[in-house]
């Protein structure tokens, strides 16, 4: 037999997923379902909990708890990379008007807010064999985030990793107030002599979000956040970039795309 605050739960995950309740409408009270349905406050929590951790609600403080507004879908393909790699090539003002996040989520340049920034790091024994260089090697990591205008969260975090010694022939590399580059990664390595021949993603699994995660992506704690590692290599087989990807699973959709040789 259900207990009662999954009854409760039930009851209100109905009003939401029939569209009764719209996204952004405002719940009754806490008090006000207690006196609905004549029980405590804490089986009334517990209800909200279970809907909290499905990600169909918001709790705002101060303001009361909200059907959840859903976010903006980011449509990943791997055939993005391609993509990233041709528009290196192209003239700054092409490169300048669109990007990786305007392909995946339809937005334009004007609608996003990007944020970078640098610092100086080493090599720890992951990254270090990642790389295939010696632990301590002097890193640049760069940590990107980029949100829609009208949203309060990131589509993703990105720890990015470049071997220091790779990059600095070109100073305008090591400094943050340069993003967005126009181009991205594939143009930045493109000016000091680095062709990307290939990406390799690999999805390391999906979590519930850590407190700082979940506070940083705008993630109820219940919801799952793939975790990726990407790794670009150059034509001559060095690993030029490894990045570490958190992508919220309530806006990010994954297509894997393999071309066939025809027969």
């Amino acid at each position: 037999m259900p207990k009662a605050y999954e009854e409760i739960a039930e009851e209100l995950r109905g009003r939401i997923t029939s569209g009764a309740w719209e996204p952004g409408h405002r719940l009754p009270s806490e008090e006000e379902l207690k006196q609905q349905y004549r029980k405590g406050g804490p089986t009334v929590r517990q209800a909200l909990d279970v809907l909290l951790l499905e990600g169909l609600i918001d709790k705002r403080h101060g303001r009361g708890t909200f059907v959840r507004v859903p976010r903006t879908t980011v449509r990943r393909s791997n055939e993005r990379h391609q993509w990233e790699k041709d528009r290196a090539r192209e003239t700054q003002d092409v490169r300048r008007r669109t990007g990786a996040t305007e392909r995946d989520t339809g937005l334009t340049v004007d609608d996003l807010v990007f944020s970078a920034e640098y610092r100086e790091a080493t090599a720890n024994e992951d990254l270090a064999g990642a790389f295939g260089v010696p632990t301590g090697t002097p890193l640049l990591e760069r940590i990107y985030r980029t949100r829609y205008r009208r949203e309060p969260a990131p589509f993703s975090v990105s720890h990015s990793c470049l071997v220091r010694e790779h990059v600095e022939a070109n100073p305008e590399l090591l400094d943050e107030k340069n993003e967005p580059w126009p181009g991205g990664t594939h143009h930045q390595l493109r000016t000091v002599g680095i062709e990307v021949d290939r990406v390799v993603e690999r999805i390391l699994g999906a979590r519930p979000p850590r407190q700082d995660e979940a506070k940083q992506l705008g993630m109820s704690p219940g919801m799952a956040l793939i975790v990726m590692r990407e790794t670009l290599y150059a034509t001559d087989g060095r690993v030029v970039e490894v990045a570490d990807v958190a992508l919220p699973g309530d806006r990010t959709e994954l297509t894997f795309v393999t071309r066939l040789a025809r027969w």
